[in-house]
C-alpha cells in the first residue's frame, strides 16, 4: 500500500512513535491489549453453520480488475453446493487456503446482507511472499479453494452500541478500503452521521474508487500525485470531541493518526494494518532448527519469522501480527517472551509459540523446524 507520510530516520518505538515511559500510557496499553483479548474470545463463538472445522470449501465465480492500474482483484467466492455462507459482519476477515498450500487473510469487502457469496480483494505484491501473485496469477474463475472463517478482530461498533461516540469517521489507504467499505455501507444504511478519507498514490492506484465516490460529499479522495502527502489534520478533518476513528492503512499512517488522537479528548480510534507491527524492546538471541541443527541469530530489531525465513523460505505464516495462528511452532528448549493475543495458556504450557511477534526471553530457542 502507498506511503501516506514519509518515513522517519527511525521507525517508532511503538504505535503511538514514542516511548512507553509515562504510567498513562501502560495504562492504555494493557487497555487496548485487553479489549483485544476480548474481542478475540468473543469471536471465537463461530456460527453453528461452520463445516468440517470451521474449513468451508468455496468456488471462484467472478474475478473483476478493482484498480485502474490493475494491480488490484476481487474474487466473489460461493459455497459449491450453493448453500447459505456463515454469516459476519464488517472488519471481518477469511484465510484463503491456496492451492499451493500458502494460508492467506484477506478481509471482507462485500456486504454482510448478501448470505450465499464472500468478497475479497487482493492487491498483487511482488515481493510479498507469494501469495499476492498466486491469487492474481493462478485462481481463475471456476477454481475450488477452502476458506477458514470468517472472524473479526477489528469490529465496527454503531454510535449508540457499545460506543459513546455520536459519529464516525473512517480513513482508508490504499487496500486498507476492504475491511473499511463494509463499515461505510452500514454506517450509511443505518443513518449514522459519517465521513471518510480515502488515500491513495494516485487515483489509479486506489480500488473500489467509483463504489467509494457514489456516497458523495461525504468522502473526500485524497492522492498523492494532486494533493501531496496528506498530514494528520488532512486525514482528521472534521473530527471532534464524540467522534470514533476507524483507520486501516499503512502502518506509518496508522501512527501518524494515533499520535493525533492520543491529544484529542473525547475521540476513539479503532484500526488494522496489513503489515507486521515494529518490534519494540527486542533483544538479540539465537535460535537453534531441530531438526537441521541450524542456528539463526535474531536482530533485536528483527522477528523470529524474517530471520528463519531466510534460511527456511518454505516456512507457513500469514497475519504476521500475533493473530492467524499460521506461524505457531513447538519450543524444545528456551524461554518465550510471549507477545501474541491467542495463546492460551495450555499452549504456552505446551511450548507453542508464535514466531512472527514472540521473542526469546533468554539467549537461545531450540525450535522444532
Amino acid at each position: 500500500m502507498p506511503a501516506t507520510r514519509p518515513v522517519p530516520a527511525e521507525p517508532p518505538r511503538d504505535l503511538y512513535g514514542k516511548e512507553r515511559s509515562d504510567r498513562a500510557t501502560r495504562v492504555l496499553d494493557l487497555i487496548a491489549e485487553s479489549r483485544l483479548r476480548w474481542t478475540t474470545f468473543v469471536n471465537r463463538k463461530e456460527p453453528p453453520a461452520r463445516i468440517d472445522d470451521h474449513r468451508i470449501p468455496l468456488t471462484v465465480v467472478e474475478r473483476r480488475v478493482e484498480a485502474h492500474d490493475t494491480d488490484v482483484i476481487s474474487l466473489m467466492l460461493v459455497a459449491q453446493d450453493g448453500r447459505r455462507l456463515p454469516a459476519w459482519r464488517p472488519g471481518a476477515h477469511l484465510d484463503l487456503e491456496l492451492p499451493s498450500g500458502r494460508i492467506r487473510q484477506y478481509s471482507l469487502c462485500g456486504d454482510p446482507a448478501d448470505q450465499h457469496s464472500y468478497r475479497v480483494a487482493v492487491r498483487r505484491i511482488p515481493n510479498g511472499g507469494g501469495g499476492s501473485l498466486e491469487v492474481h496469477d493462478q485462481l481463475p474463475v471456476g477454481t475450488p479453494l477452502i476458506v477458514r472463517g470468517p472472524r473479526n478482530a477489528f469490529p465496527f461498533v454503531l454510535p449508540g452500541y457499545g460506543s459513546s461516540a455520536a459519529r464516525v469517521h473512517f480513513v482508508a489507504g490504499g487496500i486498507g478500503i476492504t475491511p473499511i467499505l463494509p463499515m461505510v455501507r452500514m454506517a450509511h444504511r443505518l443513518g449514522v452521521d459519517w465521513s471518510m478519507v480515502y488515500a491513495g498514490r494516485s487515483r489509479d492506484t486506489i480500488p473500489f474508487l467509483s463504489e467509494v465516490e457514489s456516497f458523495g460529499d461525504r468522502v473526500t479522495v485524497r492522492t498523492d500525485d494532486e494533493h501531496g502527502l496528506p498530514t494528520a489534520a488532512d486525514l482528521l478533518a472534521g473530527v471532534g470531541p464524540d467522534t470514533s476513528i476507524y483507520c486501516c492503512g499503512p502502518t506509518i499512517m496508522t501512527a501518524t493518526i494515533a499520535t493525533a488522537v492520543r491529544s484529542m479528548p473525547g475521540v476513539e480510534m479503532y484500526s488494522e494494518r496489513f503489515s507486521a507491527p515494529p518490534v519494540v524492546n527486542g533483544t538479540a538471541f539465537q535460535v537453534e532448527l531441530a531438526a537441521s541443527g541450524g542456528v539463526v541469530d535474531v536482530a533485536a530489531d528483527r522477528s523470529v519469522l524474517e530471520q528463519v525465513l531466510e534460511v527456511r523460505p518454505d516456512t507457513q505464516y500469514s497475519c504476521r501480527q500475533g493473530f492467524c495462528r499460521t506461524c505457531k511452532v513447538r519450543v524444545l528448549e528456551g524461554e518465550v517472551d510471549h507477545r501474541d493475543t491467542v495463546l492460551t495458556s495450555a499452549e504456552r504450557a505446551a511450548g507453542e509459540m508464535l514466531i512472527c511477534v514472540s521473542r526469546c526471553a533468554g539467549d537461545r530457542l531450540v525450535l522444532d523446524l
